[in-house]
Parts: structure tokens; sequence; C-alpha cells
């Protein structure tokens, strides 16, 4: 499996014969000039994982993709965009991509303060292996290979990037989420997740940089 992050939470993943792109958001633009994209991915609403715009740019250079998401991103894709038709995927729900499974997990996003944020967020577990949370700390009851790990944001703290950890198990993990983090800041999260869930082998990915995994 090869996964590029273009930023923050926006991810090429290739495998299986698939190419998904997950979580299209405005704090990214190299989405938009992407190609071969047979899957979009997307967790929930909110404007740095589904920035419409860019959508409709992705969908004009890949008019075969599927979208993938849950009810709520359904509705607010197929009242933006036009003729586009969102596949729902969302808690205990499934869909392929070209044979890929694509698994929906949790229905809540993790609390900012009191309602504020409360949207729909689904996790997604693709090809049963890699797992992306979106801006929760829903934890499948599967194994994990590869886990996305939101690293920062206002509803977080490193204590929960910590402890999700420790509680996926996953072999492999590497940080996204983290647009408002300095890039230099980035080392000292992966040596709190290599002091603290010693188990999980952490890495670090750079914007534009891809590796196999």
């Amino acid at each position: 499996m090869k996964i590029t992050k273009l930023g923050h939470c926006c991810l090429v993943l290739e495998l299986s014969g698939a190419t998904v792109l997950t979580d299209p958001g405005s704090f990214s633009e190299a989405q938009n000039e992407l190609t071969g994209i047979d899957a979009v991915l997307i967790t929930h609403e909110h404007g740095d994982h589904l920035h419409v715009e860019s959508l409709k740019k992705v969908l004009a250079n890949n008019p075969t993709a599927l979208v993938i998401g849950n009810q709520a991103v359904a509705k607010l894709v197929q009242e933006q965009i036009a003729d586009t038709v969102v596949t729902v995927v969302g808690d205990g729900q499934s869909s392929d991509v070209k044979g890929v499974r694509v698994e929906g997990f949790g229905k809540v996003h993790a609390e900012i303060y009191g309602d504020m944020g409360q949207v729909e967020n689904t996790g997604y577990l693709v090809d049963d292996k890699f797992y992306f949370p979106g801006d929760a700390f829903h934890a499948p009851v599967k194994p994990i290979d590869v886990l996305a790990l939101p690293v920062a944001g206002p509803w977080m703290r490193m204590k929960d990037a910590i402890d999700f950890t420790k509680a996926v198990k996953p072999r492999t993990a590497f940080g996204v989420h983290d647009a408002m983090i300095q890039p230099f800041f980035r080392g000292f999260i992966g040596n709190a997740l290599k002091m603290f869930a010693p188990d999980t082998a952490y890495v670090s990915l750079a914007d534009g940089e891809s590796r196999e995994f």
C-alpha cells in the first residue's frame, strides 16, 4: 500500500488496484490537479475535510470517481454539486471500490465544546488494513495495520492521540490533521508517540511525501 500525504487529512491511497483520495479539504490544493482517482472518501462535512470547490475540480478531472461519505456528507454534496451521487457509508455500513472494501465506524465528531461542530463523522477502514478516523477517536473492534492518527486540533489533546494509538494498537501510524502545526514541531509529536506507545512504529509524513506501508 502506497500513501501520499497531500496535506492535513488529504491523502492518496494506492492499494489492491484502487486509488482513493481522502478528505479534499481547504488546507490543501494538490488534490485539484489529480487524475486517476477511483473514489473520494469523505469523513465529514467540515471545510478542512470537505471543500466543495476542490471536490468539484477533483470530479471534473476524474468523472468516473465514486464519492463515498456518510448521510450528512451525501446531503451537502448532492445539494451543492449537480448530478453527483454519493455512496452512503455510515457507521456499520460498507461498500467497495474496485473490490476494495470500505467500512464505516462511528457517528459523531469529537467534542469541541458543547454542541459546537457536532456533525456526523465516520471513520473508514479501507481494505481491512488502513484506518482513517476523521475527527474522532472511535476505535473499530478490528485489527488495524496502518493508522492515520490525528495529532492536533481544537477537539483533542496529545494525550488523546497517545491513548487512541494504544487502544487501536496499529503496526504503524502517521500523523494527520496537522496543518496548524509548525513542521519542526511534528518531530516532537513523533517522539512522544515512540515514548508512550512503543508497540506502534510511528512515522512522520511531510506534505507531498509518499511512503510504502
